[in-house]
């Protein structure tokens, strides 16, 4: 489905306002979804009947099996992403767990690209062959590789936009091979966000959002979710009730709200990180951009045909190595050094320390982070404002002028 025209999809700020707010729940219909702080229910014949004959899916009786203010955010993000069903979960980890460990079966093999989160790199290279599953890695975009490796997998794991040097995943023809092999589809869309692309749209069968990140997107909450079909989404939901990983009422609360501006947040995102990926582009001490929306990625004719917008992670490679990054983090004034990514306020961080500090030199190298590499979250501040404080810094960290041009202010 084509997205050359860069807009966002017509009732996706519909399903973000008004999403989950189903007409028979058994309160009165506020402007906002009530929070049941309640860890558990009252129950009477008909509850007990339910829990007796399907285990209690149909009613609410523990929050940890199913609380009325999770399950109403859950729809809203179903509804987003055009999915029939949604499960939420604690953090977007619990929510890859849950996904990963349902769609392969102990003794099964999941086909992973190699360019992911870290933690989520860790979870597939070292946790998951613990627990009897298999885990094949290839280059998200040798698609050679996908076709050789998925024949007898279970399932298949990629990022929509990969983390951090966003190569853009090829979804179509990834689902296809999938489907083509009894594979289920994962892919994480945590970059993208439901307004840039909907991944079920081109033959996903499940998408996972860190809803931490742009769902959330004021750097106030941590939580998960998994869209998908109701059969696959039911089965998740059973592991999730087992491991636990329920997320809070409260903060669904906050995520309800939180959702209701997305479409406006992710617009000025995409805006504002496509002037500053220009910006820097343009800069002498920048040695590289990504960006998937410059005409130089690799990626911009897949980004131009499958994405709504760039979204808002500009990854750069600063003249002079780590030590200059880190000198030019240490001069903003504005943007923030900090981890974590998609709030209202722009974010940088050094991905070798945080986000990919579990990876060695050589697996970061070989994913495109180099010496120097930086992940700016930008934020919905004035753009112009941002790049002003971007060209200070570079020029308070440049070398110091001596003789060597070995020191760094």
């Amino acid at each position: 489905m084509a997205r050359q025209d860069n807009t966002v999809r017509p009732g996706s700020s519909t399903a973000a306002v008004h999403g989950g707010r189903a007409p028979d729940r058994p309160w009165p219909r506020g402007m906002t979804t009530p929070v049941f702080q309640s860890s558990t229910y009252e129950l009477d014949g008909a509850a007990y009947e339910d829990i007796a004959r399907t285990g209690g899916t149909e009613t609410w009786w523990y929050s940890r099996l199913g609380n009325p203010t999770v399950d109403a955010v859950a729809a809203k993000v179903a509804a987003l992403e055009g999915a029939p069903a949604a499960q939420a979960f604690a953090s977007g980890m619990a929510a890859i767990t849950a996904t990963v460990m349902t769609a392969a079966p102990p003794g099964g093999r999941i086909v992973a690209a190699r360019e992911l989160y870290g933690e989520a790199f860790t979870l597939l290279d070292q946790v998951v062959p613990e627990s009897g599953r298999s885990v094949t890695f290839v280059a998200m975009s040798d698609l050679e590789a996908w076709r050789r490796e998925l024949p007898g997998a279970d399932a298949a794991y990629v990022e929509t936009l990969s983390n951090p040097m966003l190569r853009v995943a090829d979804l179509p023809t990834i689902a296809g091979l999938a489907r083509d092999h009894g594979a289920t589809a994962i892919v994480d869309s945590t970059f993208a966000s439901p307004v840039n692309v909907r991944p079920l749209e081109h033959g996903f069968d499940l998408v996972v959002h860190s809803a931490t990140k742009y769902l959330g997107g004021h750097s106030d909450l941590m939580a998960g979710v998994v869209a998908g079909s109701e059969p696959l989404v039911a089965r998740i939901t059973a592991i999730a009730k087992t491991f636990g990983g329920c997320l809070d009422p409260l903060t669904a609360a906050t995520l309800d709200r939180s959702l209701k501006t997305l479409v406006l947040r992710m617009e000025r995102h995409n805006d504002n990180a496509l002037a500053i990926a220009r910006w820097l582009r343009a800069q002498d001490q920048v040695e590289a951009v990504s960006y998937p929306l410059l005409d130089d990625h690799p990626d911009v004719a897949l980004a131009r045909t499958l994405l709504a917008g760039g979204s808002g992670i500009v990854t750069f490679r600063a003249e002079g190595g780590d030590a200059r990054a880190g000198a030019l983090m240490d001069a903003l004034s504005l943007i923030v050094q900090a981890t974590s990514l998609g709030g209202v306020e722009s974010l940088v961080s050094a991905p070798y320390n945080t986000s990919h500090r579990q990876l060695s030199a050589d697996q970061r190298s070989a994913i495109g982070i180099l010496p120097g590499t930086l992940r700016l979250s930008v934020g919905v501040e004035d753009v112009a404002d941002l790049i002003d404080d971007l060209g200070a810094a570079l020029t308070a960290s440049a070398p110091a002028v001596s003789g060597d041009r070995a020191g760094y202010r």
